[in-house]
């Protein structure tokens, strides 16, 4: 079993060909997906996706970079839509994808982190695990998760330091590693991939972002999992069999009862 355990396939990248591309991802042997929002105005979107797949699973949030024209407004609808969503056919799995990105220049810290904290009491409130974005923010990131007191969750496209690696460990958080981390050059990422504990690792694409190095800049798809998984192999000196059950298994442990059975065959 493989899970992509963040991949944004309601994306507009995916709107010519996203049957072809579940499709092509199912037959290479990826079982499930997670795809999380980033704003409220495409939560809908996010749904419809996990209704129309098999094995798709839904996170609802605001990302740290959507978040120009929300307002405290968009907090209320996110937790009204949970209340609303948790009975339904298809339930969420985890809030996300929230946090903060230092990155991009003119960035707000202040607004990013009213956000992200409030966002964070919510998760607390629903007993969800959350999936966290930390570009340049991993201190700050930890500072708001021992403020609110969240627990469990992912840390997406993880590029911190050892240090800030063993924290969130502590804190009981996996580490995700996708496409970033099959360019030779990233060698801080592989290190980290290759030496962290194998139960705080899990697999990501973040389709149709961070292509794999095989891809040289086009699209990503969940298809590419299992290449990066063989490379997460190579690094560990495993088979790929083994990180397989070990990044399944990991991914499993922090969903809720309702995604307990996470397989094709599961909805």
């Amino acid at each position: 079993m493989l899970i992509d355990t963040h991949c944004h396939l309601d994306a507009a990248e995916f709107a010519a060909d996203r049957d072809a591309v579940v499709a092509a991802a199912r037959a290479a042997g990826v079982s499930a997906m997670l795809i999380p929002a980033v704003e409220s105005a495409n939560f809908s979107a996010v749904r419809a996706c996990c209704q129309r797949y098999a094995g798709c699973f839904p996170a609802y949030g605001l990302h740290p970079l959507y978040l120009e024209c929300a307002s405290d407004a968009d907090l209320v609808i996110l937790r009204d839509w949970l209340v609303s969503e948790l009975g339904g056919a298809t339930p969420p799995v985890a809030l996300g994808e929230i946090g903060l990105d230092f990155h991009q220049p003119g960035f707000d810290v202040l607004r990013q982190e009213h956000f992200f904290v409030e966002q964070l009491k919510v998760a607390r409130d629903f007993n969800l695990p959350v999936l966290l974005h930390v570009r340049r923010a991993v201190d700050q990131v930890l500072k708001g998760l021992r403020r609110v007191g969240v627990k469990r969750g992912i840390a997406h496209a993880f590029n911190g330091s050892r240090q800030q690696a063993d924290e969130l460990i502590r804190l009981g958080f996996k580490l995700g590693f996708g496409g970033a981390m099959t360019y030779p050059g990233s060698t801080r990422i592989r290190q980290l991939a290759a030496t962290l504990p194998i139960d705080a690792i899990v697999l990501e694409t973040d389709a149709p972002d961070i292509p794999p190095c095989w891809l040289a800049g086009g699209r990503n798809t969940p298809l590419e999992l299992p290449r990066i998984a063989a490379t997460l192999a190579e690094l560990r000196g495993v088979s790929s069999a083994q990180i397989l059950a070990a990044t399944s298994a990991n991914a499993l442990s922090l969903l809720p009862p309702s995604a307990a059975a996470i397989s094709p065959e599961a909805k």
